[in-house]
């Protein structure tokens, strides 16, 4: 070996070594267990950025140590390659998307190959090509047929800069996840999966998942949000004629509302409607003034509606209805605040018990009404928690809690409402009318309506000759793709022009990494069960919301399908922090980034990877330092020169062992293997520094040499961290085969005991003086060492011993008076 480091050759060299080896190539089928490590994969975007480095590397290290242990590993990668930015990219530089996608796939499959990651190259998946999306089309359809894939006009999401909609999960506090643009509302015909039949379940098996994190079970357990309560029906005066879909049981018009607080019941001074509710629209009718109010709230977005800044607003309708107990007339106003997408899109205003519903009492001049009563309750504000009734009919004198009850099983034998379970999670819009997405394959005919592709005619590809124009959806120009056949009659008819959602297409790649050629299903039986659920996964907290809860509806609709034969996806997740860089997450626009590219061109890709493994917990954000970078570094020189100059030659394989550094190295390996296993790569690489520091002592000391033994084991527990060095070090002691391919070294519990320990001793809880013995010395041997010591004795005098406590392997307490 040369006495410099230089990773740039060695890099190279086993680079090709690997890929000519097929080192990483998944095992067939053996006696071996199995572990499939995935890391999220990403967006084609052209460049890595060290987000990816981090995710990466730390599922990388994983899947080499798991290698070592003896686990067949499946540890693939592959491509999200549908989206916005893609087409994007069409609008401002002329490139067809596809073309702009391969060649950044290209791009930053080179990046990861220089970074030494272990991926099985030859199950790659790409979301854009024909046969991947041909079973995203393929699973679409399978949805249709099980009652879970749906068309209806409703209010979406618009993002005007992106000019689509966005499912509920991809608007984050008014704004588009992608550009974060202002999300207006707009009504349109989209597609729509009903993950909510899925609601309980994807909740109740939250319980399944002790391997990931509670903030993120914390965080769908309230996207899910369900809640328990009661429908109450409150029959509208004097009703018209026709019917609106809130109609109750019974003869006339009633407004339903869902509330958790039936307790308050006999509170309600009026009712709401949601400016979007059909009542409403219908009212209007005749008032110009509800007509402009229902103009201007609807026109504003979700976030400005329900803001706590925002004012509350809304327009007496002019129309009553009646109390479901009393038969009191309440006015039924509309209010910006109110939102149809959630409950009934009407609520009940209880003014005495809600915060929001006294504000806007008191605004407009409306009674409130206090029904429950507690000792402390606040003077000029709503009292929102429990007490017992007041002023409540038969309910009077109840407890809030049993009052809830009572007061809904007398709605439900009056017929008028009835305990019900509601969710706050919305099914899922998948529709997107973009071009770079998988097309819906459904067709429009006038005969025969909404029509299903046949699964023999799919993929429906993509044309390649589309005109990119701002605002407008590519595929509704291209008349050869719309125009088509009805498959059921034969007539002509046009195809959909909405692609799919590209979370569709991530929500069940980690199935086709099992069978990654597989051409008549999305995947085989036999190699799901195999590989599958996934043992551990690594991505960014983000998807907490989006791909994670979609990739478990995914799961479960395939299981009940027949097609799979577990509940979950991934058995244990980890979600990194963030790379941060002066103060900030790094970001192109903050102009903070630090490119991968230029660390490896400088430092190597191994200084790159141990680096990131060891400046922080991988949970915890990383704070990027280029002196950090540059320890790593010099660290790697340490290790090289030690086989470069310390018996990586093949001469002095013997070498001495002293007792110490054979106990260093098997707790170093001990500590290390433990550490992999909880993620705590910062502490293992710690581990081996110390080990390092104490290999150099050794080789100080009058000559001596290290055993070849010790460097075999050291590349051994290195190699996960920086598999370049480790390999071109474990080639240097002359074995023959790769290192990544060898046992996991097993430590010997014998070789931990210590022959002696060094005790501190005390006199009344104070250290006197220091003693060394022997590890199996009994406590009277102790206590006599002890008080034999002269610095002891000089701290006795004229004091009365009480006792002595014996402390093992740690000190000797003696307790005077």
């Amino acid at each position: 070996m040369e006495d410099r480091y230089t990773p740039a050759e060695i890099e190279t060299k086993w680079r090709e070594r690997w890929a000519e080896s097929g080192l990483y190539r998944t095992p067939g089928a053996g006696g071996a267990p199995k572990y499939y490590c995935l890391e999220m994969f990403p967006y084609p975007s052209g460049n890595l950025h060290m987000g990816h480095v981090r995710n990466y590397t730390i599922g990388d290290a994983l899947a080499r140590f798991k290698r070592m242990q003896g686990y067949d590993v499946l540890h693939p990668m592959g491509w999200d390659s549908f989206g916005l930015p893609a087409e994007n990219a069409g609008l401002a530089k002329g490139l067809h998307p596809a073309r702009w996608t391969r060649e950044n796939i290209a791009a930053m499959r080179r990046q990861l190959d220089r970074l030494g990651f272990s991926y099985d190259w030859e199950r790659e998946v790409t979301t854009c090509l024909p046969d991947y999306y041909r079973f995203t089309q393929w699973l679409f359809l399978l949805f249709y047929r099980r009652g879970l894939a749906y068309r209806k006009k409703a209010p979406v999401n618009w993002c005007p800069k992106c000019s689509t909609v966005l499912a509920n999960e991809q608007v984050v506090e008014g704004k588009c996840w992608r550009c974060d643009s202002d999300v207006t509302p707009r009504e349109l015909e989209q597609w729509f999966l009903r993950i909510t039949a899925y609601a309980q379940n994807l909740l109740d098996d939250l319980e399944l998942l002790a391997g990931w994190p509670e903030r993120v079970r914390t965080m769908q357990e309230n996207w899910i949000g369900r809640s328990a309560g009661a429908r109450i029906e409150f029959p509208l005066e004097d009703a018209g004629a026709g019917s609106w879909p809130e109609s109750g049981s019974g003869s006339g018009e009633r407004i339903a509302v869902y509330t958790t607080r039936a307790d308050t019941l006999f509170g309600v001074t009026y009712l709401v409607l949601a400016p979007e509710h059909p009542l409403a629209r219908r009212l209007a009718d005749g008032n110009p003034e509800l007509a402009a109010f229902l103009t201007r709230a609807t026109a504003e977005s979700e976030r400005e509606r329900t803001s706590a800044e925002s004012e509350k607003e809304g327009v007496f309708t002019g129309a009553h209805c009646l109390h479901p107990f009393t038969g009191e007339r309440l006015p039924v106003w509309v209010g910006n605040y109110v939102l149809y997408a959630y409950g009934t899109g009407a609520v009940m205003g209880v003014p005495a018990h809600d915060q929001r519903d006294y504000l806007f009492a008191v605004k407009y001049g409306l009674p409130v009404k206090t029904v429950v009563v507690e000792e402390g309750m606040p003077a000029g504000a709503a009292y929102e928690g429990p007490g017992v009734l007041v002023q409540s009919g038969e309910f009077t004198g109840l407890p809030s809690e049993r009052a809830k009850t009572r007061i809904a099983s007398a709605l439900e034998a009056a017929g008028l409402g009835r305990t019900e379970v509601r969710y706050r999670l919305r099914d899922w819009l998948i529709s997107r009318q973009r071009y770079w997405g998988a097309p819906i394959p459904m067709v429009y005919c006038p005969r025969c309506g909404i029509v299903p592709v046949p699964e023999a005619d799919l993929p429906v590809r993509l044309p390649e000759a589309v005109e990119f124009k701002v605002g407008a959806n590519p595929l509704a120009g291209v008349r050869e793709f719309v125009e088509t056949a009805c498959p059921a009659c034969g007539g002509p008819a046009r195809r959909e022009t909405d692609t799919c959602d590209t979370f569709i297409c991530s929500s069940w790649y980690y199935l086709r990494y099992a069978s990654p050629r597989a051409d008549e299903l999305p995947f085989r039986r036999a190699d799901v069960d195999r590989w599958l659920p996934v043992d551990q996964y690594v991505g960014g907290v983000e998807h907490a919301v989006l791909h994670l809860l979609y990739s478990r509806f995914f799961t479960k609709v395939l299981r009940d399908a027949g097609m799979l034969g577990f509940a979950e996806p991934f058995q244990n997740l980890l979600t990194q922090g963030m790379v941060i860089k002066d103060g900030r997450k790094m970001s192109k626009s903050k102009g903070n980034v630090v490119s991968p590219d230029e660390i490896v061109a400088r430092y190597g890709a191994d200084t790159a990877r141990l680096f990131i493994l060891f400046a922080a917990p991988p949970e915890k954000d990383l704070e990027w330092s280029d002196h950090g970078v540059e320890g790593a570094a010099r660290f790697l020189q340490r290790v090289w020169r030690l086989y470069a100059q310390g018996g990586g030659t093949g001469g002095g394989a013997a070498g001495e062992e002293t007792p110490e550094l054979r106990r260093l190295l098997h707790r170093t390996v001990k500590k290390v293997g433990e550490d992999l296993e909880r993620f705590s790569f910062n502490t293992a690489i710690s581990a081996c520094m110390e080990l390092v520091n104490a290999l150099y002592a050794h080789r100080g000391e009058a000559g001596r040499t290290v055993p070849h033994a010790t460097l075999a084991t050291l590349a051994k527990i290195l190699a996960p961290f920086v598999p370049f060095l480790a390999e071109e070090a474990w080639g240097s002691l002359r074995h023959a085969g790769s290192v990544h391919l060898e046992p996991w070294p097993i430590y010997d519990p014998e070789a931990l005991v210590e022959a002696q320990v060094e005790l501190a001793l005390q006199v009344g809880g104070r250290v006197r003086d220091r003693i060394t013995v022997p590890a199996a010395a009994t406590a009277p041997e102790i206590e006599a060492l002890t008080l034999n010591s002269a610095r002891v004795r000089q701290y006795l005098d004229g004091k009365e011993i009480v006792r002595v406590v014996v402390v093992p392997g740690r000190l000797v307490n003696v307790v005077v008076r």
